[in-house]
């Protein structure tokens, strides 16, 4: 039966239009964003985990800006060791040399006393961003190494840990006052010797102290096995920061990995498939098109009626 009052072939296509158009719009929206899903309504769960990994990864940038900062602290306490262990090697040759019969101590003592200010130049000038750790009181210095999620969800930032120890064999040059001026008389070059190390009694003067003028050949041999002893320390002080260098140096690599990994992992639930979208869109335009032309079509046939009522 064919009416005037309905049309339900023009329903029929108007009706495939509308959802035709609806596949067109969200396509489009794909192809324009880029992302298979956008917001919650897309994809609740796909949308929160992305979210969430997203929200980790801006917290591991700014771990990996703390990483950067923390590397040029204890490069920055790596060179003034280094620098400081070349000055001490020279204080042990000039003892060496004033253990020669004959030599003016008083002459060598005063290029140790140009050396023993250089030390403090070092200490002093061995600081980035507020923080010495060649210079200090005992305590314990912090770098940013880590973000971590754990399995129960929970979140929390690891930390790299440099203790200082301002003893007489310890890990810095010299100690630090409440203040924060160097103190002279504390740390591996400030604190003087009375005692028995490695097995030796040794009663001097701290390094920066040290003045040979009237020392005996004895005194001297005491003074040597102390700048020894020093070395020894000092050494080892450069070990371990060089050490937190190479820890820090990998843990900036894996974090730069991982920061691209999750990236990665985000794309693969949120980000639109380009090939598979653009066929679609060449699909549903085509769809379109041949839905308007039903349309028309459906729409026109209520006109052949008028056929039946001409004379």
């Amino acid at each position: 039966m064919t009416s005037i009052l309905t049309n339900n072939a023009a329903m029929a296509a108007l009706q495939t239009l509308r959802g035709v158009n609806d596949g067109l719009k969200d396509t489009q929206g794909r192809v324009s964003s880029g992302y298979r899903v956008e917001k919650a309504a897309d994809n609740a769960a796909y949308w929160s985990i992305a979210t969430t990994m997203r929200s980790d990864n801006k917290a591991l940038s700014a771990v990996s800006d703390a990483l950067g900062l923390g590397a040029a602290k204890v490069d920055t306490a790596y060179s003034a060791m280094d620098s400081a262990i070349d000055v001490v090697s020279d204080i042990k040759a000039k003892i060496v040399a004033a253990t020669e019969k004959g030599v003016d101590k008083t002459k060598i003592q005063q290029e140790l006393d140009q050396l023993q200010e250089q030390l403090l130049s070092i200490a002093q000038s061995a600081s980035f961003s507020g923080e010495n750790w060649v210079a200090g009181a005992s305590g314990t210095k912090s770098v940013v190494s880590s973000f971590v999620r754990d399995g129960s969800n929970a979140v929390s930032v690891k930390m790299t840990d440099y203790v200082l120890d301002s003893g007489t064999l310890g890990n810095v040059l010299f100690g630090m006052t409440s203040t924060g001026a160097i103190e002279t008389t504390s740390g591996i070059i400030g604190t003087a010797f009375n005692g028995t190390y490695g097995g030796t009694v040794i009663v001097m003067a701290s390094i920066y102290d040290l003045d040979i003028t009237g020392f005996t050949q004895g005194q001297l041999d005491g003074a040597l096995t102390g700048v020894e002893l020093v070395l020894g320390a000092m050494t080892a002080a450069g070990s371990a920061l060089g050490s937190i260098s190479t820890r820090i140096q990998l843990q900036e690599n894996f974090v730069s990995g991982l920061h691209d990994s999750i990236d990665s992992g985000v794309g693969r639930l949120v980000d639109a498939d380009m090939e598979e979208e653009s066929s679609k869109l060449s699909a549903l335009q085509t769809q379109q098109q041949l839905a308007v032309q039903s349309l028309s079509i459906a729409n026109s046939s209520a006109q052949n009626i008028l056929t039946l009522f001409r004379s």
